[in-house]
């Protein structure tokens, strides 16, 4: 019997893998592999599908949040407050371009900043915000956007995992400020390869992005700034907008296997299944629960266990994430010790993300499940 992987990208490729090959060939056939019309066009349909008046593409997820922090000349001495509870990218970025990174803890249902903990990290040199809708599950824009309006603070939003996600109806990357997307290949909509997007609603900083990815040039060999090299090229272009034309069914999907999930794993005792935040509607990127452990034991060593055991039983799972950002090596100098993020800390040795593609079939959801169960059970007096 074959392994179920958290993501099977060859099954989609099946389906779709005639249409993507015409595309690329296209594209090859014409010699314009560096920005042009292919580009172009896909830039204006994921502006139209967003629901934004512009978006600029660049290399990657990561790329769109340094470029949109560059844009709003964000740098040394100011302050971003973002989660601890991401990947490394997001408080990377503000790294870069010199800015320091502030973390605020987040909510245990949602995963996502705790916005109630948001106002009392605001200082006088914090210049924006950059929430994180984790794992698909869009965060509280209403509640955050009015924090943000109340304080005068730019939001810069990580949809890396979170395409097609909406919030009262409305997709991520349309609410704040900016919408930064990667299409990292394991994303809702991903490339073959790197690829990212900036989404946003004034086309004067659209211009800027599109100077600050080009060498800081607005015409060719004549610069205004630094800028770096970060354009979506055209092949990737020419794969995103195939996708693009499945990405809501396969959302569609995804939600189903999310709905199975939750009725399957109902009764099964140590775990918390995750919930989209009220209001929201997630694009279910991860299903990623959170293993219990026993009173004073060690909550990572028996999701460690209970990891092992799937695998054996042929179910890959992943941890995202086991290390919360404060307590990385590279953020010792921001000073935040263990137990600064009690919230942060306790999902990071609990959470188990699941296999979740629209592909999964039911039978291999069962497969998961009874899995699981006998992993809990295995697990339930030995750790």
């Amino acid at each position: 019997m074959s392994n179920i992987p958290p993501l099977d990208l060859k099954r989609q490729y099946q389906a779709i893998g005639a249409d993507v090959s015409a595309a690329v060939l296209e594209v090859l056939a014409s010699g314009a592999y560096i920005g042009g019309a292919t580009v172009q066009n896909f830039e204006q349909q994921f502006a139209t599908y967003v629901g934004t008046q512009a978006c600029v593409g660049c290399n990657s997820g990561t790329d769109a949040l340094y470029l949109a922090l560059r844009a709003m000349k964000i740098g040394p001495g100011d302050e971003v407050i973002t989660t601890p509870f991401t990947f490394i990218a997001t408080a990377e970025t503000i790294s870069a371009v010199g800015a320091k990174p502030v973390f605020v803890d987040i909510d245990l249902a949602t995963f996502n900043l705790d916005l109630d903990l948001l106002a009392a990290a605001i200082t006088p040199r914090t210049k924006a915000i950059m929430p994180v809708h984790l794992f698909g599950n869009p965060i509280d824009m209403s509640k955050l956007m009015a924090i943000a309006k109340q304080h005068n603070l730019i939001v810069i939003e990580d949809c890396a995992q979170a395409t097609g996600a909406t919030w009262n109806g409305k997709l991520v990357g349309s609410i704040g400020h900016f919408g930064c997307f990667s299409f990292f290949p394991t994303k809702n909509l991903g490339a073959c390869g790197d690829g990212g997007a900036i989404t946003l609603n004034d086309p004067a900083l659209a211009d800027d992005l599109r100077m600050y990815r080009e060498h800081g040039s607005r015409q060719r060999y004549y610069h205004e700034a630094i800028g770096v090299n970060s354009r979506l090229d055209a092949i990737q272009a020419a794969v995103l907008q195939v996708k693009l034309q499945h990405l809501d069914s396969w959302n569609q999907h995804r939600a189903a296997v999310a709905t199975r999930y939750h009725e399957l794993l109902a009764n099964i005792p140590d775990i918390i299944t995750p919930q989209a935040t009220p209001g929201g509607e997630s694009a279910w990127n991860q299903y990623t629960i959170r293993v219990i452990a026993q009173p004073g034991a060690d909550p990572a060593a028996r999701r460690d266990k209970v990891r092992a055991s799937l695998q054996s039983a042929g179910v890959i799972s992943m941890i995202y994430y086991p290390l919360p950002l404060h307590l990385q090596a590279v953020y010792q100098d921001l000073g935040y010790p263990a137990g600064s993020f009690p919230h942060t800390e306790r999902v990071s040795h609990e959470v188990l993300s699941l296999p979740m593609f629209p592909e999964i079939t039911f039978e291999e959801q069962q497969r998961v499940v009874y899995a699981l169960k006998d992993a809990i059970e295995s697990t339930s007096h030995s750790d």
